[in-house]
Order: C-alpha cells, then structure tokens, then sequence
C-alpha cells in the first residue's frame, strides 16, 4: 500500500462496502504484548496455551479490536477518520496463522455532525466469524490522498 485515498462523507452511501486483510504472526502477538501490557501466558507461552480450551496460543482480542481500527484508518473512509465509538463481540479465537478480515458496511449517516455507523464483521480465513460488532466515526470532509507512511524495522530481543 504505497498510497492511501479517503472516502468523504459527501462520497459514502449507505450500503457501501470495504474490507482489511491481515495475517497474525507469532511476531504480532509479542509486539502486541509488549505495546500493551498483556502478557498473558495463552497469548505468549506455547505450552500454558496447549493446557487451556484452545489448546494453543491465540492473539489478544484488542489485537482483533485493533486491526478493525486499521480497516478504518486505511480503507472506509480512511486517512483523517476519526475513530470514536466501537461495540465489540469475540465469537472464536484468533491463532497464529490466521488471516483475519474485517467487513465494514455503512449502516447509518449522521449529517449535522459527519458521524458514520459501519457494522463490523470479522473473519478468519475460513469465513468463520470471530468478531462482530459496530463502530461509529466522524468520516473526513476534504478528500486526501496521501503516501502512506512507512514503519520503521523493529527488532525483538
């Protein structure tokens, strides 16, 4: 994604339709613990995740929370979204390996203060779901189109 591109309010309708696909690695999973906190041994420690109900490890549910943020930022509407609102429900875990994808679709326009409803839906690769849920942003009124920004290298130690 070498350039991002925003969707106006004035541009969305009700209906319209986006999707964000991402790969969860066992990198992912520690970066995520280490940015947040959560070192809960089912997400980092491959033989306390063998002994628990999904028998092994799983990404952090606000790993999933977050990547429906990506799906935001970077696809509806995109660059200059603001995020404020999101009901989350988890249905089934994420693992190492999955590909997850998030489903957004306009359900509602808000004109007096640019404020979108967008269901969530989130699949593996599979098509199971493993979230749903709404989220409700302020869509960007001035259209972009931007170079996307590039991360630097991050070494785990």
């Amino acid at each position: 994604m070498d350039t991002l591109e925003n969707f106006t309010f004035d541009e969305i309708s009700i209906g319209q339709t986006a999707s964000y696909s991402k790969t969860i690695s066992e990198r992912d999973i520690i970066l995520f613990a280490a940015v947040s906190g959560d070192v809960n041994p089912v997400h980092l420690d491959p033989e306390f995740a063998a002994g628990t109900m999904f028998k092994e490890q799983i990404a952090h549910g606000m790993w999933t929370g977050a990547i429906v943020s990506a799906a935001l930022a970077l696809t509806l509407p995109g660059p200059g979204a603001i995020y404020l609102n999101q009901n989350l429900s988890f249905r089934a875990p994420v693992k190492i390996g999955d590909t997850i994808t998030v489903k957004l679709t306009v359900t509602e326009k808000r004109e007096d203060k640019k404020y979108l409803t967008l269901d969530c839906n989130i699949v593996n690769q599979h098509d199971k779901t493993v979230a749903l849920g709404t989220a409700q942003v302020i869509a960007p009124t001035h259209k972009m189109r931007i170079p996307a920004p590039q991360l630097p290298p991050i070494a785990i130690g």
